[in-house]
C-alpha cells in the first residue's frame, strides 16, 4: 500500500526479562563487570596482597642482610684499628707499622660500604638506610683522632671510648628498619644481632687488655671495664644460644673451642689476678694474635648465620612467587569470564561505534579540513556557504551513541563557524598591520628626509647631536615598520641600491639601527660586496641579530661582528658573551630561525624578532643559525649564498672597522 511505512522498533525500550540499564552503554557495562570485579576483589584481593607484601619483605631481608655483612666487615676492621692502636698508646711501639696498615684495611671497609649502601638504596627501606647512614657519622672523626695518636695528644681511654662508640653505633643500626615477615627470619636476624654484639664484646676486650698488657698493668677503673666486657659478652652468648639454631651453635662452640681461644682464656686468668693494680706479664704481641684468632672465628660465624637468613629470605621469597603466581593465575581466569561476557555486550556496540568512528574521521580527515580551506581560500567579499550536507544515521539503540553522533555534528558546524570567523579575522588584521606599516613607513621616510635637511642648516654643535640622535631614532622606527611588513608577509621594502655594496657598508647600516650601537665592533670583515637589491633585507636581518645580542649582553660587554668568505658564500658572525641560551632554548629559535618552528600565530610575541629573521633569510636565501659562545653568551652565524655576493676581485682589500 502507498503512503505506508515501517518503523523501526525503539529497541532503547525495556523489553521484559532484560537487565536494569541495559539500554545505555554505562549500564551494560556495569552489568558485564559487576559480577567478575567482585569475584575478583573478593578471590584475590587479600591473597595477593599477603604475598605481595611477603615477597617484598624476604627481598627487602635478603638485600639488608647483604649490606649488613658488609657493615660487619667495616666493624671488623674498626675493631682492628682501636685494639693496635691501644696497644700503641700503652707503650707497645711496634704496633706503629701495623696501626698504619690497619688504617688503610678501615678505610678501605668503609669506601665498600659506602659503595654498598649505594647500590641498594633502592632496595633498602627508609628506616634501614637512615640509620646506617647516621651510624657512620661518629666515623667522621677518625681522622682528627688518628692525629691526636700520631702527635702523642691522645688520651688511651678516650681514644678506646671513640672506637667503642663508632663500633656500638655500626651494631646497633644493623637491625633498624629490619622488614616484618618470617619468624625464622626474625629470629636468626636478631641472633645475628646478639652474635655481633658478642664479637664487639671480644673485640673490645681484645682492645682494652692490649692497651694494660703493653702498659703492664691495669690503670684507674680498667679492670672494671674489662669486668663489664666480660659481663656483656655472656649475656650476648646467651641470647644468642636461645635464638640460634643447633648448627650455628655448635659452629660459635667450635670458635672458643680453638687452641688460641684456650690460650686467650689462659691470658684472661693471669689479667684477673692484677686486679689489684700488681703487674701483669703477658706480651701484648700473643694476645693480640691469640684474640685476633678468635675475633677472626667469631666473625666467620656471622657470615655463616647472615648466609642462613639470607638463604631463608630467598626461600622465602621464592615460596611467595610461586603463591603469588597462583593468585594472579585465578584473577586471569576470572578476568577470561569476564572478557567473555565483554564479548556478548560488545557486539551491540561495536557497530554503532564503528559507524560514529568512520563519521568522525571523515570529519577530521576530509569534510572539515576541505571546508577551512574553502573558507580561507574564498573571496573576502563572496559569503561562505554554510550547507551542510545531509549526514547518514548512526545505526545503534544507545542514548549515548545518538548523543555523541549529534555532538560530533555540532563540534564540525562550530569548527566550521570559528574557522571563518579566525579567516576573515586574520585577514583583517594583516591587512590592518600592513597598511599601517606602510603609512609608519612613508611617514618616517619624511621625516628622515626633514631631519636630513636639519643637519645640514644646523651650525649648533649641541643641537646637531639631537638631530643625530632624532636621526637614529627614526630610524631604528622604521626598521620597526619595516619588521611589521615582514610580519605580515609584504613584500621587500622599496628601499634598494643599483650596483653592488660594501659589507662594510651594510654591517654599518644595520648597526646604525640599534639603539646601543656604541657597543657594537666590527672586527675583522673580510671584503667582499654585496649585490643592491638585498642589501635592504640582509641589513635589516643584521640589525634584529645585533640588538638581540645587546639586549641579552652586559651593559658594558661589547658585541662584535666578525666576516669572511667560505668557499662560494660569505659568511657573518654576531657574537655576544652574555647570559646565553639553554639547550632546548637554542633549538627552538634555530628551528624558527630555518622556518621549521612553529607559526607566528602559535609563538609567543617575545620571539617576533625570530619570525622575522627567519622570514628574510628565507627570501634571501641565507641560513641563519645561533650556537653557544665558547665561555658564555650565544653568536649568531648567517651564511649568504654566492648569488648575493660578488666574486673576490684580485687585489680585494681587507676591511675593519669599529662602530662606538
Amino acid at each position: 500500500m502507498t503512503g505506508n511505512r515501517f518503523h523501526r522498533p525503539d529497541q532503547s525500550a525495556r523489553l521484559p526479562g532484560r537487565l536494569p540499564g541495559w539500554g545505555s552503554i554505562r549500564g551494560r557495562m556495569a552489568v558485564v563487570l559487576a559480577v567478575p570485579t567482585c569475584l575478583l576483589l573478593a578471590l584475590t584481593g587479600l591473597g595477593v596482597a599477603d604475598r605481595a607484601e611477603d615477597w617484598s619483605a624476604a627481598q627487602e631481608t635478603e638485600a639488608q642482610v647483604g649490606v649488613l655483612l658488609r657493615v660487619q666487615d667495616l666493624v671488623r676492621e674498626v675493631q682492628r684499628e682501636r685494639g693496635l692502636t691501644n696497644g700503641l698508646l700503652g707503650g707497645a711501639e711496634e704496633y706503629q707499622e701495623d696501626v698504619q696498615k690497619q688504617r688503610l684495611r678501615t678505610d678501605d671497609a668503609q669506601e665498600e660500604l659506602g659503595a654498598a649502601l649505594s647500590d641498594g638504596s633502592g632496595e633498602l627501606s627508609g628506616t634501614a638506610a637512615s640509620a646506617l647512614g647516621a651510624a657512620q657519622r661518629p666515623l667522621v672523626d677518625l681522622v682528627a683522632t688518628r692525629t691526636h695518636v700520631d702527635t702523642g695528644t691522645a688520651d688511651r681511654a678516650d681514644t678506646l671510648r671513640f672506637y667503642t662508640k663508632a663500633v656500638t653505633a655500626l651494631i646497633d643500626a644493623e637491625s633498624a628498619g629490619m622488614p616484618d615477615g618470617d619468624r625464622r627470619i626474625a629470629e636468626g636476624v636478631q641472633a645475628l644481632q646478639a652474635l655481633a654484639r658478642a664479637t664487639e664484646a671480644v673485640a673490645l676486650e681484645r682492645g682494652s687488655l692490649n692497651g694494660v698488657f703493653a702498659a703492664g698493668r691495669f690503670r684507674a677503673d680498667e679492670y672494671l671495664d674489662f669486668t663489664e666486657i666480660r659481663a656483656a659478652r655472656l649475656a650476648a652468648l646467651g641470647q644468642f644460644g636461645q635464638l640460634a639454631a643447633p648448627a650455628q651453635q655448635s659452629a660459635l662452640n667450635a670458635a672458643f673451642k680453638t687452641a688460641a681461644a684456650r690460650r686467650a682464656t689462659g691470658y684472661e686468668r693471669q689479667a684477673e689476678e692484677g686486679a689489684d693494680g700488681s703487674a701483669v706479664q703477658v706480651a701484648p704481641a700473643r694476645w693480640w694474635a691469640d684474640m685476633t684468632t678468635l675475633v677472626d672465628d667469631l666473625h666467620g660465624v656471622q657470615r655463616t648465620v647472615g648466609d642462613g637468613v639470607r638463604a631463608r629470605a630467598e626461600e622465602t621469597g621464592s615460596s611467595a612467587t610461586w603463591q603469588l603466581g597462583g593468585f594472579l593465575g585465578l584473577g586471569a581466569l576470572i578476568l577470561a569470564v569476564a572478557a567473555a561476557l565483554a564479548v556478548l555486550s560488545a557486539r551491540s556496540i561495536t557497530r554503532p561505534l564503528g559507524a560514529l568512528a568512520d563519521e568522525a574521521d571523515a570529519v577530521a580527515g576530509n569534510r572539515l579540513p576541505a571546508a577551512v580551506r574553502r573558507i580561507q581560500e574564498a573571496d573576502p567579499d563572496t559569503p561562505v556557504n554554510a550547507a551542510e550536507p545531509a549526514r547518514p544515521q548512526v545505526p545503534g539503540s544507545a542514548r549515548e551513541i545518538g548523543r555523541l553522533a549529534a555532538a560530533l555534528r555540532n563540534v564540525e558546524r562550530t569548527a566550521v563557524d570559528l574557522a571563518a570567523e579566525q579567516t576573515v579575522l586574520r585577514r583583517n588584521s594583516t591587512e590592518s598591520l600592513a597598511s599601517l606599516g606602510r603609512r609608519n613607513q612613508a611617514l618616517l621616510g619624511r621625516q628622515l628626509g626633514l631631519i636630513t635637511r636639519l643637519e645640514r642648516q644646523e651650525l649648533d654643535p649641541d643641537a646637531l647631536a639631537e638631530l643625530f640622535e632624532l636621526d637614529h631614532l627614526a630610524t631604528r622606527m622604521r626598521r620597526n615598520a619595516e619588521s611589521l611588513l615582514v610580519l605580515a608577509g609584504e613584500e621587500a621594502p622599496a628601499r634598494s641600491w643599483p650596483g653592488t655594496v660594501t659589507v662594510t657598508e651594510v654591517v654599518q647600516s644595520a648597526v646604525a639601527e640599534v639603539e646601543q650601537y656604541q657597543r657594537v665592533a666590527v672586527i675583522g670583515v673580510e671584503y667582499c660586496r654585496v649585490r643592491g637589491h638585498a642589501v635592504t633585507e640582509l641589513s635589516h636581518l643584521l640589525a634584529e641579530l645585533v640588538e638581540n645580542a645587546l639586549v641579552f649582553s652586559p651593559p658594558k660587554q661589547q658585541v662584535e661582528i666578525h666576516g669572511w668568505r667560505d668557499a662560494g658564500e660569505y659568511c657573518l658572525a654576531v657574537v655576544d658573551r652574555g647570559i646565553g641560551m639553554t639547550a632546548e632554548r637554542l633549538a627552538e629559535a634555530n628551528a624558527l630561525l630555518s622556518g621549521r618552528g612553529s607559526s607566528l600565530l602559535a609563538a609567543p610575541t617575545r620571539f617576533l624578532g625570530h619570525h622575522v629573521v627567519g622570514t628574510l633569510a628565507t627570501r634571501l636565501g641565507a641560513h641563519v643559525e645561533l650556537r653557544h659562545t665558547e665561555g658564555s653568551g650565544v653568536t649568531a652565524y648567517i651564511a649568504l649564498p654566492g648569488t648575493l655576493v660578488q666574486q673576490p676581485e684580485p687585489t680585494a682589500p681587507p676591511s675593519t672597522a669599529v662602530v662606538g
